[in-house]
C-alpha cells in the first residue's frame, strides 16, 4: 500500500490519499471503508448528448467523483472493490444526490475521509503500509521448479517472491543439465529469501515440499549465507522447520498449516492466534451453534443482548 497523504486531526476526523499496489492491499481497504464514508476516485461515467438534429449519442467521460459510501461489495477474485453512493460534491456530469458506483482496484489512486479514525482503523492502515511488520512467520513452499517465498501476517499471507523456472528432465548421458539447472533454481530462491525474510524479526520460518527438495534448499541457503558473509547461527537454523507439501504453489500452504506438527510450533506467534480463534469458531459451529454468530447484524444483537443482561 501507498500513501500519498494523511490528514488526521486530533479529534479522530480526517483523510488519508492512498494506492493499492498489490492484491493483498484490496482486503486492507475493504477492511478499512464503511457505509457513511467519503470516497473520492477518478471514476467513468456514461454521458449521454442529444445533436442539434435531435439524434443521441453517448461516450464514457473520465471524472473525479466524491460519493458518501452506501454499500461495499468486494469481489476477491477481480481484486476490486465495488463502492456504491450519492455525489456529494459539484460535478459538471453527475448530479448533486446522483448514485454512482466506484470501482477501486490495484494502482488506482483514491482519497478516503472518515469522521473518526479510530485506533482499529489507523493499526490497520498503519498494518497496510508496512504489513512485514505484524509477520513473525515466513514460509517457503516449493517443488522442483517452483518455489513461493511467504511473510505470514496475522491477516494474509503475502507473497514476497515467486521463482518459476524449467527444470531439464534427467537424460541418460546428460546428467549435468538437469544439476545445472537445480543449482540455479536453488540459487535464485535462496536470493530471494535472503532479500525479503528478515531472521532478526522473523520467529519461525517453514520450509515445506514433497520429496527431499526441502532438505536440498536448506543445505544450498545455508551455503549461500556463508558464501555472502551472511552466516546462518545455531539460533536462526533453529527457527527453522522443514514439512511436508503436496506443492510448491501457495494454495499448499494452507495443509501445511493445518498439520498438528507446524501447528504447535507456531503456538507463539501472531498467525497462529489468527488460526486458533477460528478453529474456535468454526468448533462452536459445529457442537453449540447458539454460541457462535457472524455477519454484522447477528453479531451487533448478541453484543447488545450480553450488554443489557450486565455480563460485559
Amino acid at each position: 500500500m501507498k500513501q500519498f497523504k494523511r490528514g488526521i486531526e486530533k479529534d479522530g476526523q480526517g483523510f488519508v490519499v492512498l494506492m493499492a499496489e498489490e492484491a493483498e492491499d484490496m482486503w486492507h481497504i475493504y477492511n478499512l471503508i464503511r457505509v457513511g464514508d467519503v470516497i473520492k476516485a477518478s471514476t467513468i461515467r456514461k454521458v449521454v448528448s442529444e445533436t442539434s438534429t435531435g439524434t443521441t449519442s453517448s461516450q464514457r467521460v473520465h471524472t473525479m467523483l466524491t460519493i458518501q459510501v452506501e454499500s461495499v461489495d468486494f469481489d476477491p477474485g477481480a481484486q476490486e472493490l465495488h463502492l456504491k453512493g450519492r455525489n456529494i460534491e459539484e460535478n459538471d456530469i453527475v448530479k448533486m444526490g446522483a448514485y454512482h458506483t466506484i470501482d477501486l482496484e490495484p494502482n488506482r489512486k483514491f482519497t478516503l475521509q472518515k469522521t473518526e479514525w479510530d485506533s482499529i482503523d489507523l493499526e490497520r492502515l498503519n498494518l497496510a503500509l508496512d504489513p512485514a511488520q505484524a509477520a513473525d512467520v515466513a514460509a517457503v513452499v516449493l517443488h522442483e521448479g517452483l518455489a513461493n517465498v511467504c511473510l505470514i501476517t496475522p491477516a494474509m499471507t503475502l507473497t514476497r517472491a515467486k521463482i518459476d523456472m524449467t527444470i531439464p528432465r534427467k537424460r541418460k548421458g546428460l546428467p549435468s543439465q538437469h544439476e545445472k539447472g537445480l543449482e540455479k533454481f536453488y540459487e535464485a530462491v535462496c536470493v530471494a529469501f535472503m532479500r525479503h525474510v528478515n531472521l532478526q524479526v522473523i520467529k519461525c520460518v517453514i520450509v515445506a515440499s514433497r520429496g527431499f527438495v526441502k532438505d536440498a534448499f536448506m543445505q544450498h541457503l545455508i551455503a549461500h549465507a556463508d558464501a555472502n558473509g551472511k552466516k546462518l547461527i545455531a539460533e536462526q537454523k533453529a527457527k527453522f522447520l522443514l514439512t511436508h507439501s503436496s506443492s510448491g504453489f501457495k494454495h499448499a500452504l494452507k495443509e501445511v498449516l493445518e498439520t498438528p506438527q507446524v501447528a504447535a510450533r507456531l503456538a507463539d506467534t501472531k498467525a497462529q492466534g489468527e488460526v486458533k480463534a477460528l478453529n474456535q469458531f468454526l468448533e462452536l459451529m459445529s457442537t453449540e451453534p447458539d454460541r457462535a454468530f457472524y455477519g454484522f447484524k447477528e453479531t451487533k444483537q448478541i453484543l447488545v443482548f450480553i450488554k443489557l443482561q450486565g455480563k460485559w
